[in-house]
């Protein structure tokens, strides 16, 4: 089994379609088999982060229900298409969906499959005694 790699601020040209980026990919954690996720970057500081998300053709998330968070995120529909059945609608290539704090979005199915960039806060630690704002939860997919 090959070691998953994860880009660094040093991996600057790289394809993420191409056969030898295969192993870069992951199962998304309750959602094996369904998709898989490849984290593109985090910003140092703010934990931003930008990912990709693979859905698999016939793939279903209703399992899971509707997700939201106490931060906003974006998704551009990379190729493909998902069908947001919170907000009752099909987002194909090139969409794009913006969910501000709280707004729900999913579950989400595919079926000819999907490929979805993703931008999010996590959390971010910070010292003690310091303001944190609100712990933002991870991905909404």
């Amino acid at each position: 089994m090959a070691t998953r790699t994860t880009p660094t601020p040093q991996t600057r040209y790289w394809n993420a379609f191409a056969p030898e980026s295969r192993d870069r990919w992951s199962p998304v954690a309750g959602l094996s088999g369904l998709a898989e996720e490849l984290t593109l970057g985090v910003a140092p500081g703010t934990g931003e982060v930008t990912r990709l998300t693979r859905f698999a053709p016939g793939a279903d998330t209703r399992g899971r229900g509707a997700r939201r968070h106490g931060a906003p995120e974006v998704v551009y529909v990379v190729s493909g298409r998902l069908y947001d059945a919170a907000n009752e609608r099909w987002l194909e290539a090139g969409h794009y969906e913006s969910h501000p704090p709280g707004a729900a979005h999913g579950p989400f199915r595919t079926d000819e499959g999907c490929v979805v960039l993703e931008v999010y806060r996590q959390r971010v630690a910070t010292a003690p005694g310091r303001n944190s704002g609100e712990a933002w939860p991870g991905p909404g997919i």
